[in-house]
This record gives structure tokens, sequence and C-alpha cells, in this order.
């Protein structure tokens, strides 16, 4: 009997009082939309192909258009692979982890990658950093990213708590920062001559950013909030934020700016029952305590919306069953429409002629 009251003791010790890296703070997010409406359910990705990288390779986070119209992705491994052919072909090898993608007006691809920073591609072997620390601390989290037509970077740091190189990657790291809910996201601008300066912080995991046609505001998505703020740079309310689109039925993931004036948004996962916790941080201690088995973590069920410039939905397509994985980012180029996935071994590509209409 001791031995049992001894054993009861210690395991209400450990929940109670074990240290973890996490300091959860008071949260509380509004009741999740149903999937009704403008997020009406639908099967819309059943039609998508899926597209194995090779080598059993994983994660193709995000896409990037070069001038020529060619598609590019990068993997779990920091592979480059263009994509626009029959089949994917590995292009350089790059190492870290390679989120965010976008191709400059130089030609040459910028990444935000989770591991170093941002960072510059023009051709194998050239790959450079260009920011890895900003006022003297370093950037952990690197995520997503736009190019404006001078050469201006706009980039996003998740959290500046937890690593992903040394926390056991984007995924766990992601779990983190939004279970934990401080905020420790910003967005950043690296301008042409190579000045950088934070425009906006105090983000729950900051992820998507895109600039508008007329480069007079930046949309970002605040991942563990499930909104998107918009960003005002140019004008007369030049440096103000809003909130943009609020109280999402998923968390928002990469953005992708179309070219007429539309946006793709990609959602992570649907919104997770274990929000409800959000106003208990001690509760939240012993949960993660409990193990990965209890903690919350993202739920495969893919969903990408379409919206412009006033913030309508314009197209909502899903896949109800997760036969993709985790969604993190979309964009029509050309004929082709392509969906990009967090850590499985495909993304998923259809014609642009098989979506539902707007």
């Amino acid at each position: 009997m001791r031995v049992l009251l001894l054993l009861v003791a210690i395991a209400a010790a450990y929940l109670l009082f074990w240290p973890i890296p996490l300091n959860p703070v008071v949260s509380e997010l509004p009741e999740p939309p149903e999937f009704t409406g403008e997020f009406a359910l639908n099967s819309a990705l059943d039609k998508a192909e899926k597209v194995l990288l090779p080598d059993g390779e994983l994660g193709p986070e995000d896409i990037a258009v070069s001038p020529q119209g060619h598609v590019y992705t990068t993997s779990l491994s920091g592979d480059l692979f263009r994509i626009d052919g029959a089949a994917p072909e590995r292009v350089d090898t790059l190492g870290g982890r390679p989120l965010g993608l976008k191709v400059g007006p130089d030609g040459a691809l910028y990444i935000a990658d989770s591991f170093r920073g941002l960072t510059r591609w023009s051709g194998p072997g050239t790959l450079e950093t260009l920011v890895s620390d900003i006022d003297g601390a370093p950037v952990i989290y690197a995520n997503n990213l736009d190019v404006a037509r001078d050469g201006t970077v706009y980039f996003s740091i998740s959290t500046d708590r937890f690593d992903p190189e040394t926390m056991g990657g984007t995924k766990l790291a992601s779990v983190m920062a939004i279970w934990e809910q401080s905020d420790t996201g910003y967005v950043a601008r690296r301008d042409p001559d190579g000045t950088v300066e934070k425009i906006a912080e105090g983000l729950v995991h900051t992820n998507g950013v895109a600039l508008s046609p007329d480069e007079d505001f930046l949309l970002i998505a605040e991942t563990g909030r499930a909104r998107v703020h918009r960003l005002w740079l140019k004008g007369d309310k030049a440096g103000q934020q809003e909130v943009f689109l609020d109280n999402l039925p998923g968390y928002p993931d990469n953005l992708k700016a179309q070219g007429d004036g539309s946006y793709w948004l990609a959602f992570a996962s649907p919104r997770v029952p274990s929000e409800k916790l959000m106003p208990y941080p001690f509760l939240r201690k012993v949960i993660w305590r409990l193990g990965p088995w209890v903690r919350p973590a993202p739920i495969h069920r893919g969903m990408v919306i379409q919206f412009d410039g006033d913030g309508t939905i314009l197209r909502n397509l899903q896949d109800p069953e997760g036969r993709l994985g985790v969604t993190t980012s979309a964009r029509q180029v050309g004929d082709m429409f392509y969906v990009m996935t967090l850590s499985s071994p495909w993304f998923a590509r259809m014609p642009v002629s098989a979506l539902p209409q707007r």
C-alpha cells in the first residue's frame, strides 16, 4: 500500500511540478464557426492528383514560380525541386529546413528557412544567408515571405521562443508556440540596401504574408489566433494594423497572392477542441506533461480558400478525409492548381478547370 501511495505521489508531483519548456499564458479564442455557409463542407480536393517527391522525400511546404513559369518547392531535408513537369526534378540540395518561397524581381529564389533565417538562391551552389539575426537576436523560426517589386522582402518569424532546429522540427515548435499562446511572433522587412527592421509584433505564431497588388498593404496570417491581419504600408493609414479575417474555422498557414487581387490561404488544421483550455495555463502545463499521445496536434483535414482584397470568400476547397495530410499552401500557376503539404511525401495538383466556380 505504501508503495502504491508513493507511486501516486510521484506521478502527481510529476504532473504538477515537472519543468517543461512552455510557459502558457491566459488566452481565449471565440467559438469557431461551423463548416457551413462560405465554409460549407465539400470534397473539392478529391479531384487533385497526389504527386510523390522522389527518394522518399517529405514536406513540400510551399511553391514559387519563376518568370518563365517554372514551379519550385523544397523538402524536409532541404532539397529544391522543380515540379511543373510530369515528375519532380531535384535541382539542388540546400540543407536547413526551407519553408516559404518567392522569386524576387532579380530572378533569385528567396527562402524563409526555419533553421537559418532569410536566404537567397540564384542557381546550384549559390545559396547565401541574408538575415540570420535582428537587433542582435537570432532568427530562429523564419516561416513565410513575400518580395516587393523593388526587392524589399517581408518575412514572418513564427516565434522567438521555440527553435525548430533543436526542438524536434517545425511541427512540434508550432504546436508549442500555439499551446503556449505567447505573442512572440513578428514580421520583419529587409530593404534592398540590407537594412532590417521589425514592422509588426505581438503575434501568436506568425505565418503567411502576402502583398497587395499595389503593395500598399501586407496581409499577415496569425496561426495561433485563427485570423489574418492587414498592415498598411502606404497612404494615410501607413503603419496601422487591423484584423482582416477573424475567427476562421482553421489555423491559417501560408498566404499566396494570386496576382489578380485575390489570395489563397491554406489551413494546416481545423480548430481543435482543446482550445477550450486556453483560459487555464496550469491545466495546459499538466496536459503537456502527459506526453505526445494527449498533447494537441494538427487534424488531417485539408482546406484552402480564395478571397479577394475585401475579405470576400471566393472559393472553398476541402479534403475532409485528410488524404493529403496537413495542407500548407495553394496557388494557381497557368492552367494548373497546386496544394502543398507539411510532412506528406507528396503535393497535390489539379487542372484549374476542375476548380469550383467563383
